[in-house]
């Protein structure tokens, strides 16, 4: 497998980037080092948020280890449940995550679950903890995605634009290779390269500008959980946009309509609703 990654209209040239680093003989995957630090900056932004805002930042630590735990799991079983062709014939691969196969969107559905449950046993306002913890999710997303970088996964359809991305083709996966990336094939030295859009770097660049509207947001706040609201809102206009060009999307069985694009419409239609529907309502009691 070649291992360079190019941006050719920005003059970036990377000649050996491989997949995995060697400590001791043994190989760590690139993608889980990534998640990890996601993990770990993530946790010391809501802890950071949690000092700023007077709450007990060891109630995020207890927080993030259920939260990392039961993410993962949801992450996998959202990616199985619409891959299940992949696994279907050989259950025991559905527990393999060392080649990928974690679904963000299935990994935040079970992470606020999980907020829900804490937040009842520990008698702490829900609306708060997802309030503080969404600075950390949204900042670990953006850094998490940088693991598809490493893997030459989740990129989207061919482009010539600015920020497109060349790969070589022994390098991907070939389902996530589309007719038009074969047909403007370029051969360099006998090796095939494909040109792509480099949606892992948009989706980092884009919750990054989510979490720099968050803090902006945070004293325009009118109600607990509006952080959160607006989070999702956010994540999911820019999810909307981002999933449309990627070539690896998970389909909603018998429909074939991307299930990302689907959620993402709804929670950004359904965030932003609630949030002018709680905001006429307390403007509306605060003149009576």
């Amino acid at each position: 497998m070649h291992k360079t990654i190019d941006f050719p209209n920005l003059g970036i040239h990377l000649k050996n980037v491989g997949k995995t680093i060697s400590v001791f003989h043994f190989d760590i995957a690139y993608y889980g080092v990534i998640i990890g630090l996601g993990i770990l900056a993530g946790l010391l932004m809501a802890m950071h948020v949690a000092k700023k805002t007077g709450q007990n930042q060891e109630d995020y630590i207890d927080l993030a280890i259920y939260g990392v735990i039961f993410g993962i799991i949801g992450a996998r079983v959202y990616y199985v449940v619409f891959s299940w062709d992949m696994y279907k014939n050989d259950l025991l691969s559905i527990f393999n995550i060392r080649q990928g196969g974690l679904a963000i969107y299935g990994g935040v559905i079970a992470a606020v679950i999980t907020v829900f449950v804490f937040a009842k046993r520990r008698h702490l306002a829900v609306g708060i903890l997802l309030d503080t913890a969404c600075h950390g999710l949204v900042l670990g997303q953006a850094i998490g995605r940088w693991g598809n970088f490493f893997n030459r996964e989740a990129f989207g359809k061919y482009t010539n634009s600015l920020f497109a991305m060349r790969l070589p083709l022994d390098a991907v996966r070939i389902g996530d290779v589309t007719q038009q990336m074969r047909d403007e094939l370029e051969m360099i030295d006998g090796v095939g390269y494909i040109q792509v859009h480099p949606t892992f770097l948009y989706e980092s660049v884009w919750c990054l500008l989510v979490l720099a509207f968050l803090f902006w947001y945070r004293c325009r706040q009118k109600f607990q959980g509006e952080i959160f609201l607006v989070y999702l809102a956010g994540y999911g206009l820019g999810r909307f946009w981002i999933e449309g060009l990627r070539t690896d999307q998970l389909l909603i069985p018998g429909i074939g309509i991307p299930v990302s694009r689907v959620l993402a419409l709804i929670l950004f239609v359904g965030a932003t609703a609630i949030i002018i529907v709680h905001r006429k309502k307390i403007k509306k009691e605060s003149k009576e």
